[in-house]
C-alpha cells in the first residue's frame, strides 16, 4: 500500500483531536497493553516522526525534549508531522509513521 501524506495528516489530526481535550490526571493514566503512561506512548510517537524526518533528510537522531507539561504533547506531535511532512518523506517512511500513529492510537 502507497501511503500519501494526506492519509498522514488525517491520523494526526484525528489523534490531535482525540487527545487535545484531555487533563494531566487522564496523560498520567496507564497505556493499553504495557507498561507507561498515555502521555509516555504519544511523547514516543512524536519521537518516533522526529527519527523517520532524520532518516529522510540524512540529520542525526536526537531525542526530542519530554516537556513539564502533558498538555502540550498534541503540539508536539503537529509540530513533528509537519517536519516530516517538510522534509519531503518518501511512501515507505511516510508508511512507516501511519504505522507509529496507529499503533499509538491503539494503546490509547
Amino acid at each position: 500500500m502507497t501511503v500519501g501524506d494526506g492519509q498522514l495528516v488525517r491520523a494526526v489530526a484525528r489523534l490531535a483531536d482525540q487527545v487535545g481535550h484531555w487533563s494531566p490526571a487522564r496523560w498520567a493514566q496507564p497505556a493499553a497493553g504495557g507498561t507507561g503512561s498515555r502521555a509516555e506512548v504519544v511523547h514516543a510517537l512524536v519521537q518516533r516522526l522526529a527519527d523517520l524526518e532524520a532518516e529522510a533528510t540524512g540529520r542525526p537522531v536526537r531525542p526530542v525534549p519530554r516537556l513539564d507539561n502533558d498538555l502540550a504533547l498534541p503540539d508536539q506531535l503537529r509540530v513533528m508531522l509537519l517536519d516530516l511532512l517538510a522534509a519531503g518523506a518518501g511512501p515507505d517512511v511516510l508508511a512507516a509513521a501511519l504505522d507509529a500513529v496507529t499503533e499509538a492510537r491503539a494503546r490509547l
